[in-house]
């Protein structure tokens, strides 16, 4: 539905080698009525999905980690970042794509997650609605190695270790990846595993 206040004058596509690039013309009407016309580079990656695999019983949780070009170039001296499972939807609706990606990722093969919530990452300059997702796991669901899928250039390292321990890690610094965090608060505000250091540490899980 168009906003009678944004009247988008022109669309230039800067680059479009993987995704797509626009330069955008708009005229924006101000609260006193004037109109003031601005210019926006604006990154269209379509939308993805991210989801928190956890343990219950064991109280751990599934992470991945590879290496990002992005933030390599941004502070991070190793290129390599701890993250929650996540993907782009193609043309996947957002539960069957991170069903995929799960398996394609951590080589866990899940039938069903359930959705928490949806945002935008980053509004001032990239379109993307990212779905959040958590999914329980158990080893019978372990189907291969994961690792991602070679054709994609990926090589993901699946790291299982407990909640408390992953939840730390945003404190330490070890953990960046703001769909990451998110999901991670999401699970301690709302008690995902409870007693996960306990379980974590119970030699008869």
């Amino acid at each position: 539905m168009s906003n009678p206040k944004y009247q988008i004058q022109k669309t230039e596509i800067l680059s479009d080698n993987w995704y797509t690039l626009n330069k955008v013309t708009v005229d924006y009407q101000k609260k006193d009525g004037s109109w003031d016309t601005q210019y926006r580079e604006v990154y269209d990656r379509g939308n993805g999905a991210a989801v928190l695999l956890y343990n219950t019983r064991k109280g751990t949780v599934i992470l991945t980690k590879q290496f990002r070009l992005p933030t390599y170039l941004n502070g991070n001296k190793s290129g390599m970042l701890l993250e929650a499972c996540a993907g782009v939807l193609d043309d996947d609706n957002p539960e069957a794509c991170i069903i995929r990606e799960i398996e394609e990722e951590t080589g866990y093969r899940l039938t069903t997650v359930r959705k928490l919530f949806e945002a935008y990452m980053s509004p001032g300059a990239v379109t993307e609605i990212l779905h959040f997702f958590v999914g329980e796991f158990d080893v019978s669901m372990k189907v291969s190695e994961g690792g991602g899928l070679v054709h994609e250039h990926e090589e993901i390292d699946v790291i299982e270790i407990p909640f408390d321990q992953a939840y730390l890690m945003i404190e330490t610094g070890e953990i960046k990846d703001a769909k990451t965090i998110m999901l991670l608060q999401y699970a301690k505000i709302n008690q995902l595993i409870p007693n996960a250091t306990r379980l974590a540490d119970d030699p008869l899980y």
